[in-house]
Order: structure tokens, then sequence, then C-alpha cells
């Protein structure tokens, strides 16, 4: 007696392609899950901490897997769908974003952002000045800034994760860093930070 046939690996597909295959077989979406995960739970680790983090990925992914019959495969790339999931969620903590950066901001550690410190993104998170910048941003800018910063996603993809015209992702994130510079003008640790919040593909 044979078992089933194989599933049809995924790795040289879109993720377009191994959503709607997914639909008839459903074991496909772990190839979407393989391939993003482990840089939504970076980022989302960043913003709340490593605990938060391993719950919002699983459950950013949950949400994609039940409404991955609604998505619009003529977006070949799943990356801001699935960090407009994962920023939602974050969104639902986001008094508790907000009072870690505001610890960093006062005491320089906070037990709620202490698995920042222990990457290599340590620079940023560590910096009590830049942690009461990002803290003071509405959340609408502070998701458009850290999404372009952190994500590394462009504009548009930006516009598509949260779902608002390209030209308020430009305001918002002409806003969210005219202030935070302002806010890291007298720090003579600005320039450094300024260039990590730069992202790679403007470099």
């Amino acid at each position: 007696m044979t078992g089933p046939p194989p599933a049809r690996p995924t790795d040289g597909a879109d993720d377009a392609d191994v959503i709607a295959q997914s639909l008839d077989e459903p074991e496909l979406f772990a190839g979407l899950y393989d391939r993003h995960a482990p840089d939504i739970h970076r980022y989302v680790a960043r913003r709340l901490g490593e605990g938060p983090a391993d719950d919002i990925t699983a459950e950013t992914f949950l949400i994609a897997f039940r409404t991955r019959g609604r998505y619009d495969t003529t977006r070949r790339l799943a990356r801001p769908w699935l960090y407009g999931i994962a920023a939602n969620l974050i969104g639902k903590h986001r008094r508790t974003e907000v009072r870690a950066l505001k610890a960093l901001a006062r005491t320089g550690h906070d037990p709620v952002a202490a698995s920042w410190s222990d990457r290599a993104d340590a620079r940023i998170a560590v910096q009590a000045p830049l942690a009461g910048a990002l803290a003071a941003l509405s959340p609408g800018d502070r998701h458009v800034l850290l999404l372009v910063a952190w994500a590394d996603l462009g504009y548009q993809e930006v516009a598509d994760a949260l779902r608002i015209p390209l030209g308020t992702v430009r305001s918002r994130l002409n806003r969210a860093r005219r202030k935070v510079r302002e806010a890291l003008s007298a720090d003579p640790a600005f320039t450094s930070v300024e260039q990590e919040l730069t992202p790679s593909w403007t470099k």
C-alpha cells in the first residue's frame, strides 16, 4: 500500500504560486512560512521583544493561511501582505511597545526589550534618545518608519502592507524622520543612528 504522493516542492515557485497551490494542497503553505517567518519574527522582536514575537509570528501565518483564498495573486511577493498582518497585530500591543521605548529612554534598559540588546541591532535599541523619539511618534508614523527602516520595505510595499495611499506613506515617513531628527539633533550618536534608520535600498 502506497501513501499519498509527496507535496510538490515550492523552492522555485514565487509567493503567489505557493499561495495558489496551497488552496488545493494546504501543506504547501509551509513553504511560505519557511521563506518569510524568520524575517517577520526578527522585525516583531525588534519592536516588542522575543516573547511576543513568537506569538505574533505564529498568529501572522495562521491569519495568512486562513485568508489565503482572498490573496491577490497578481502580487507575486507576499512580504507586504505578511508585514501588514504583523503590523496590525503589533498595533494591538502598542501600549507595550511605547512603555518599553519610554523605559529605554528613561533608564537605557527594560526587561520587555531585553532581547533587542542581545542582538546585532543593540546599537539602536539601547540608545535612549532614539527610544524616546520612537515612543513619541504616532502609531501610524512609527509603523511606516520602521517598516521602511527595519523591514526594508519599499514605499509601495508599505502602502500595500498598511493599505494606505502611497502619498500617505511618503508624508508619514517624512514627518517621522523629521521628528526623530529633531529629537536626536543634540545627540552625538545621531549620525550613526540616522544611518541605521535608512533602509539598504536607499543607500
